[in-house]
């Protein structure tokens, strides 16, 4: 009987075991009907029990390759795809969106032409800017037709001859400056492949330039300016590049820019500036100095087996030579010009530093800084503080994000570049600064007296920067995707990156848009060690020198590489250097890591080195290799592939989403709200901090909106996508 019993005991048990477990299933599979969509599960492979394997995959691609709508007729009736159906659509409501703002704006414009088309006279537009500015617009927000149709009406050919007539006028008082702004700007803006246009804007670009650099500002002085430029530090600089730079020399390209820079410098000198003193009076020397630097131009164009370096230096010394005989410029001046305007023909990243300059460029690489800790703009022309950086002299002073800074230490600001007003601002580490600042409902200005430390500006930023400062780096809470913001690449960007991803991965993170756009790059090394951050083994990056045997690779570590989640990279025109390294390594075949959303990239193409070589506190900045991607696929040079007309250089997205002036300047308005830091007893006189929703910040930015919609899909196909999403 107790055998009996016993044996009844255990298949009870054993039987009430199995009741729970099927009871556990059965609750589990009810449960999870409420976060999955009553249609077919899709497997691993997409593939669906509706009998049509891989289709998930088919569509999936069609949309990271920005196929909307072949990715639209490919799912067609299959209500079983109804998530990807559902990103379809969104990307479709988009894209109507913004062609019925396209349409409306350009109608608008065409209502703005006409008022100034009835308000002109039988011979005359009377503000051309804001005509041009009107025209510009209608062209943007106008398709081909419309486009040629405006262009053809008299009118607008009328303000492009009134325009180029009133250039010349310009011209002809020494108003390069004028001629520029007020004609060929607007000109080239109109038709960007027009190089008659570009090539004369440069030219007004340059004498404007020149004037500049002889002209005091409120930093410095003409003198202060061109401090410790020697002939010497150009021939060292020179001699570096001969072994050192990416390609061989043309040495007769670099000297035709060098002396027709000069000739421009002749040219500028004939027309009085205020507090200027160096204006040449003596016609005959300076038709001497234009007659002789003619001449040398001649000789070095018909030279008929090129330049050699050493020639290239006889010219040079031959130059200053004539300078001493004729026009007597300072020499420095001379010197600074024929070296910028000559190094400027190898490509537009190969530069003398000279030693004035230094300080200026290694904060703009580093990101390190002594001063206040302050974010500033010229918003309508004045200098405005758009945000406080924690934990800075700034944030503990009185100064608040919002101020206008009318005066650093009694020199007013009116009239101060963003440049001259960070050297006015910053200073050695414990000096101090006083700031008048006027403060939006106060009548009076205010003085405000802080001491300057050591900054670190982090390059790291999130989709919004809450009061306390913390950045928020989830912008999709509900389906775990994270967005982050590199501005630069610093030495600690990728540390900084590494908190963050880390930060993420612990909330459940399943998605991430990396946002390059308008980073301008940075270090080399900063970019691989980023890159490596997502692939476990490879190549990164390789340099190319002129030797090719001096090669150097860069390869990933499985080590410290985070989880395969779908990743999306935003990138833009403002994209380059070391931003093109990480999108381009990481789009690239060999790792097809992540997808890019955005606009072709700068184009940048080449790696810089910096050198001590021209001595003096002189530094020179070179090309030293043009750089290769993991399949080995050189980046092409915006310059180069323009000089062959064509426009495909550098990191092209795999979505293209290009956004109109209008949506450009909406996108970085929210922005800029979402990024403000102000003090945490902020008053303002009651005025509210702008921050904006993920909704609004969505809204204005489709390049990110559509990114969010590439990681929703890669989710969906990879089954880990909540079916409730909005």
């Amino acid at each position: 009987m107790r055998h009996k019993k016993g044996n009844f005991t255990f298949y009870f048990l054993l039987f009430s075991s199995l009741l729970c477990v099927l009871a556990c299933v059965f609750a589990a599979q009810s449960a999870a009907v409420e976060f999955q969509p009553a249609t077919p599960a899709i497997d691993k492979r997409g593939q669906a029990n509706s009998g049509e394997p891989n289709v998930v995959e088919t569509v999936c691609e069609l949309i990271y390759q920005g196929q909307f709508d072949a990715a639209d007729e490919l799912i067609g009736e299959r209500s079983w795809l109804g998530q990807l159906a559902k990103i379809v659509q969104e990307y479709k409501g988009i894209n109507q969106r913004r062609q019925s703002a396209r349409k409306a704006a350009y109608e608008e414009q065409l209502a703005e032409l006409e008022k100034f088309r009835a308000e002109a006279d039988s011979n005359d537009v009377n503000d051309i800017p804001a005509v041009f500015s009107v025209i510009t617009r209608a062209c943007e927000f106008a398709d081909d037709a419309q486009r040629e149709q405006l262009l053809s009406e008299s009118f607008v050919k009328q303000v492009f001859q009134q325009a180029m007539d009133s250039a010349l006028e310009f011209e002809s008082e020494g108003k390069w400056l004028d001629a520029y702004t007020h004609c060929y700007y607007w000109l080239q803006a109109i038709e960007a492949d027009n190089e008659a246009y570009s090539d004369y804007a440069e030219q007004l670009l340059d004498k404007a330039s020149i004037v500049a650099s002889f002209q005091d500002s409120p930093c410095e002085t003409r003198e202060e300016r061109y401090e410790g430029v020697k002939k010497e530090m150009f021939v060292l600089s020179i001699s570096a590049l001969k072994s050192n730079y990416v390609s061989i020399i043309d040495y007769r390209q670099m000297l035709t820019k060098a002396i027709r820079r000069c000739e421009l410098l002749g040219e500028v000198m004939k027309f009085p500036m205020d507090d200027f003193e160096l204006m040449i009076e003596d016609s005959k020397s300076l038709s001497a100095w234009s007659a002789a630097l003619s001449a040398v131009l001649d000789e070095v164009e018909r030279s008929p087996t090129g330049i050699s370096k050493d020639e290239f230096m006889d010219v040079f010394e031959e130059v200053l030579a004539l300078n001493a005989t004729t026009v007597q410029l300072p020499r420095p001046v001379v010197i600074a010009q024929f070296s910028e305007a000559a190094l400027s023909a190898l490509d537009p990243y190969t530069v003398m530093v000279w030693p004035r300059q230094v300080r200026d460029f290694e904060k703009m690489m580093t990101n390190e800084f002594t001063g206040i800790g302050i974010e500033i703009s010229k918003r309508k022309g004045l200098l405005t503080v758009t945000s406080l950086l924690p934990d800075t002299p700034a944030y503990n002073s009185g100064l608040d994000a919002g101020d206008v800074i009318e005066a650093a230490d009694g020199v007013e600001t009116k009239d101060m570049s963003l440049t001259c007003a960070v050297r006015k601002i910053t200073g050695r580490a414990g000096s101090k600064v006083t700031l008048t600042i006027r403060r939006a409902g106060e009548e009076k200005t205010r003085d405000i007296t802080i001491t300057r430390a050591k900054i670190i500006v982090p390059t790291i930023r999130g989709w919004q920067r809450t009061e306390a400062g913390r950045w928020l780096y989830m912008i999709d809470e509900k389906n775990k995707i994270g967005y982050v913001r590199i501005t630069g690449f610093s030495a600690k960007t990728a540390s900084g990156l590494e908190k963050v991803l880390v930060g993420l991965e612990a909330e459940g993170l399943k998605g991430l848009i990396l946002d390059l756009r308008f980073n301008s790059g940075g270090f080399l090394d900063s970019a691989i060690a980023v890159t490596d951050k997502f692939v476990e083994e490879g190549l990164i990056v390789i340099t190319r020198p002129r030797s090719w045997l001096s090669s150097t690779y860069a390869s990933a570590h499985k080590k410290g590489t985070h989880p395969n989640y779908p990743l999306v990279i935003l990138i833009n025109s403002g994209s380059a250097s070391a931003s093109e390294i990480v999108a381009g390594a990481l789009q690239d075949p060999k790792h097809k890591r992540a997808t890019l959303v955005g606009v072709r990239t700068h184009g940048k193409g080449s790696v810089q080195g910096i050198t001590h070589y021209p001595g003096g506190g002189a530094q020179l900045k070179y090309t030293m290799a043009y750089y290769h991607l993991p399949s080995d696929q050189i980046v092409k040079s915006r310059e180069a592939m323009k000089k062959q007309g064509r426009k495909d250089w550098d990191i092209g997205p795999d979505i293209e989403i290009k956004l109109r002036t209008d949506e450009l300047r909406k996108m970085i308005d929210i922005q800029r709200d979402n990024d403000v830091l102000v003090k945490a007893d902020h008053d303002n006189s009651g005025a509210s901090l702008k921050k904006h929703t993920v909704e609004e910040t969505f809204a204005a930015d489709p390049q990110l909106a559509v990114g969010v919609l590439v990681v929703k899909s890669k989710l969906i196909q990879a089954g880990a996508l909540v079916s409730n999403v909005n």
